[in-house]
């Protein structure tokens, strides 16, 4: 499966909190909700198109938690986006569910969710291998730096909101110089810009001035 990540992102890179007040409020974050108010038909249907790919998911415990709750709820048949999460098998990366293996207990996923406690790369690397389809991570803000920094990632979809908070959790915080190539951009009606993004090299390049003339030089 292709390892494929999405996420909703300000101006100024912070994924936090998209969709409400109290959605994560780690560190005294107060500026959640800002990805709520953003679903035109673009955004929408964007979003519903993403989901229609899914063929299993990868959270951290703390999305894992809030998204279980949250769409647990929904029973719309229409619901695409619902419909996929509910079904789909999931695999939770956390220390703190027990070991390895299927999810004990009588959570509201819990039928559909397995642990991943031990050989957390090398369990993703493995998930990777079994067959086609997407294997999707939807925000999980710590497992994505892992996944960014080991460079597990084959495509990073974002949608990017007119919107500058200051602070909070951002998608790149702690990445090394990454490039990417953008495969598909979509600018909805309220501004918000839909990217996929496959990781590429890392380039540079600089201005000079030679014989009086400003040309561009590659650097690497």
């Amino acid at each position: 499966m292709r390892l494929v990540a999405h996420e909703f992102m300000t101006l100024d890179g912070v994924m936090q909190g998209p969709g409400g007040a109290e959605e994560d409020t780690t560190g005294g974050f107060r500026g959640g909700g800002w990805g709520a108010t953003i679903f035109d038909d673009v955004v929408a249907k964007t979003v519903d198109g993403w989901f229609g790919g899914t063929t299993a998911l990868l959270f951290g415990r703390t999305t894992y938690d809030m998204m279980a709750d949250y769409w647990s709820r929904v029973t719309d048949p229409d619901d695409r986006v619902a419909a996929r999460l509910n079904a789909a098998p999931k695999h939770v990366v956390s220390t703190t569910m027990g070991g390895s293996g299927p999810m004990a207990g009588d959570g509201p996923w819990a039928s559909t969710t397995s642990v991943v406690a031990d050989d957390v790369l090398a369990r993703i690397r493995s998930l990777k291998d079994e067959g086609e389809g997407e294997l999707q991570v939807h925000g999980s803000w710590q497992l994505l730096q892992t996944l960014l920094a080991e460079r597990l990632l084959d495509e990073l979809r974002l949608i990017v909101v007119p919107a500058a908070i200051g602070s909070g959790k951002r998608v790149f915080e702690q990445a090394s110089p990454t490039g990417f190539d953008v495969t598909d951009a979509r600018v909805a009606t309220n501004g918000c810009v839909a990217m996929t993004l496959i990781p590429a090299p890392f380039r540079t390049a600089a201005f000079e001035v030679v014989d009086g003339k400003e040309r561009l030089v590659e650097q690497g």
